[in-house]
């Protein structure tokens, strides 16, 4: 692996450890700052601020990175983090936890330019397996993030946030010395303009092909965020699971889809191509599914957890896929838009699956992963419609 992308790699593993740091302390943290017990809103409106910056600057950082060069719209937005962490580990008041989960929120907007830096030095050959590989990193970012927040946490609250303001820093000084400009970008001057966050938004609607490429992410991330929504109550209520079997089911899953991520992603590219391996993946998922919603014993998920990670092996194929429809010069921006879609799932879907759960809770837990399945359905006319002229040429600049 060269350098650059062990650095770009690196970043995106720390900012899902930033995401699921601060869930084992995040309670104990806001019931010392507010200094009360109701504390359901606070962690409701942190975790939303954090979605909603995302979902805002995303398409935004991308289309600067088109504009300035990716390398120093990464360098700022690393910065940024480092900063963030640095605020929250000192921050005596409520208002600058929120403060320092928005500026989380901005800066982890940086995905979209990390793929475009990846897709910018990548042939076409090589997007799916780097990208399967980029998800990985952010599996291992999002399993070692609890597990880090909750030993640190235990010896003292704020030490979490230390730790990953000095990792962040430290990513920041390797990517200053190592992090080159790819050569496919332009750096020039931006515009105003590029800072409008419905800019690209309307760019993707008036590319009619780019449309249900856009759907197809939005509903895969909507299906992803049912998982971290359910899993516990759902263990609890069907098979009576304490933490540590929670725990483990979702470590074990963890580490099913990062290996799956990193290993399969690119020969399921190669030899079925993007149409069939997304599909192949939403089978995959939807059998799994079918066996947790009927599953009577904990070991059946288990069993059935290696054919569910296959789920997300189609995921990097159409995400490579992607790439071939826009102008190289447009790259940041497409990307920005998908890390967008991506962050509107994680604000809608919640929602939307919690309800369900609760309203089938105490009848059939289990339908919950019936309704995750219908949704990846949803996805199947999309991706055949999306990739319906095959493997296109790259578009002219818009």
């Amino acid at each position: 692996m060269n350098r650059p992308l062990a650095v770009i790699y690196a970043a995106i593993c720390l900012d899902a450890a930033g995401i699921s740091l601060v869930f084992p302390i995040l309670p104990r943290l806001l019931g010392e700052v507010t200094q009360s017990q109701n504390i359901a809103a606070c962690i409701g409106v942190m975790t939303a601020l954090y979605a909603v910056m995302q979902f805002v600057f995303a398409p935004v950082l991308g289309a600067m990175s088109d504009s300035l060069g990716r390398r120093p719209v990464l360098l700022i937005s690393l910065a940024g983090a480092a900063v963030n962490y640095a605020v929250m580990a000192c921050a005596p008041q409520l208002w600058m936890l929120l403060l320092g989960r928005a500026i989380a929120g901005l800066s982890s907007a940086n995905v979209s330019v990390a793929t475009a830096y990846i897709t910018d030095i990548s042939s076409e050959e090589q997007r799916a397996r780097r990208f399967g590989l980029l998800n990985a990193m952010f599996g291992i970012g999002f399993i070692v993030g609890p597990v880090l927040g909750g030993l640190l946490g235990d010896y003292w609250l704020r030490l979490p946030f230390i730790a990953a303001a000095a990792l962040n820093a430290c990513n920041l000084l390797l990517a200053c010395f190592i992090l080159p400009e790819p050569r496919a970008s332009s750096p020039g001057r931006m515009s105003l303009a590029a800072l409008n966050p419905l800019r690209p938004l309307r760019w993707v609607c008036s590319m009619k092909g780019l449309q249900p490429v856009i759907l197809v992410f939005f509903v895969l991330s909507a299906t992803g965020e049912a998982y971290g929504t359910c899993w516990a109550l759902w263990g609890f209520d069907a098979f009576k699971w304490n933490g540590f079997w929670i725990g483990l089911s979702l470590g074990a899953f963890g580490i099913c889809q990062t290996l799956v991520q990193a290993c399969l992603a690119g020969p399921a590219a190669r030899r079925l191509g993007e149409r069939w391996a997304v599909l192949a993946g939403i089978a995959c998922a939807c059998a799994a599914l079918a066996v947790m919603a009927f599953a009577s014993e904990g070991w059946m998920v288990f069993a059935a957890m290696p054919v569910f990670a296959l789920g997300g092996m189609g995921t990097p194929a159409f995400q490579a896929y992607a790439t071939r429809l826009v102008d190289p010069a447009r790259q940041g921006q497409l990307q920005g838009v998908l890390a967008s879609a991506v962050s509107l799932a994680s604000i809608v879907s919640p929602l939307a699956f919690s309800a369900f759960y609760f309203s089938v809770q105490r009848a059939w837990p289990g339908a919950v992963w019936l309704s995750v399945a219908a949704v990846y359905a949803i996805a199947i006319p999309l991706v055949v419609l999306g990739t319906r002229r095959g493997a296109p040429a790259p578009l002219a600049k818009a």
